[in-house]
């Protein structure tokens, strides 16, 4: 079986995010750049399946400027077998991302395309469900698993996402009322949420070897793959500054103000 997993290079959650004066992106300079969390669970949960399996390969791909690589290295030393690196310098939308994962699975004849639900630097949500529609492939998004399930699913070895005797897949995703357990038949697109697992730290064995891994860098320009934008952002604004608060003296100067100021009661 191959996993292949998608890897995008996004700003440090934790860096404090300034909009240029023009509205035209973000500064950049000084800033820290890691992989995209969610992806980051997507790569745990890869080599979860690999261990248990295993048989698997895990090749991770990512679509992006050189640079990029340090983020598939990190993936590598994490346990992925190799890497593909898409070289694009200029700024993509989510269906040229899709097409180019598209033209990377089919060569690749993977049999399972794991990835985060969305990228925290532009939250879209789109990449994983226009894939699977490219592919005509199943998909099951927002793959998780319940805090109250994670005990009981451990004593029966069962993680988030299952594998049927490389037939299917069986896998518990978040929905607004709770839980949902879907079976899709493979090769299928799987998008991970925040609590389906923990991703493991690198080792130092892990980063040396890393170092000597196939990392495979591809033109964009020689894909053959139309990724001309459909989507343009025209201006980014930062969120507006929170007012301070006020205190009032009692309960029912409490509900006035909620009453005849907020408009909420």
């Amino acid at each position: 079986m191959k996993i292949l997993v998608t890897v995008k290079r996004v700003p440090d959650p934790n860096a404090t995010i300034k909009v240029k004066p023009d509205g035209s992106g973000i500064v950049t300079d000084n800033l820290k750049y890691v992989v995209n969390p969610f992806d980051e669970i997507a790569i745990e949960e890869s080599l979860r399946l690999k261990e248990k399996s295993g048989g698997a390969e895990v090749v991770l791909v990512s679509v992006g400027g050189k640079v990029a690589s340090e983020q598939l290295r990190t993936g590598l030393a994490m346990g992925a077998d190799r890497a593909i690196l898409v070289v694009a310098e200029q700024e993509l939308d989510a269906l040229g991302v899709a097409r180019i994962f598209e033209k990377i699975v089919r060569d690749e004849g993977a049999d399972l395309v794991l990835m985060g639900k969305q990228a925290i630097d532009d939250d879209a949500n789109q990449t994983g469900q226009m894939l699977a529609a490219l592919l005509g492939w199943p998909q099951a998004t927002f793959a998780s698993k319940a805090e109250s399930l994670e005990s009981e699913n451990e004593k029966k070895g069962i993680p988030g996402v299952v594998l049927s005797g490389g037939k299917g897949a069986q896998v518990v995703r978040e929905v607004d009322g709770g839980l949902e357990t879907i079976e899709i038949p493979l090769p299928a697109v799987v998008t991970v949420d925040l609590r389906l697992n923990t991703p493991r730290y690198a080792s130092l064995p892990g980063i040396m070897k890393a170092r000597k891994k196939e990392l495979k860098e591809i033109p964009v320009g020689s894909m053959g793959v139309d990724v001309a934008p459909k989507l343009k952002v025209l201006k980014l604004v930062p969120p507006p500054a929170r007012q301070a608060g006020r205190k009032v003296g009692s309960v029912q100067e409490l509900v006035q103000v909620l009453h005849n100021e907020a408009k909420v009661i």
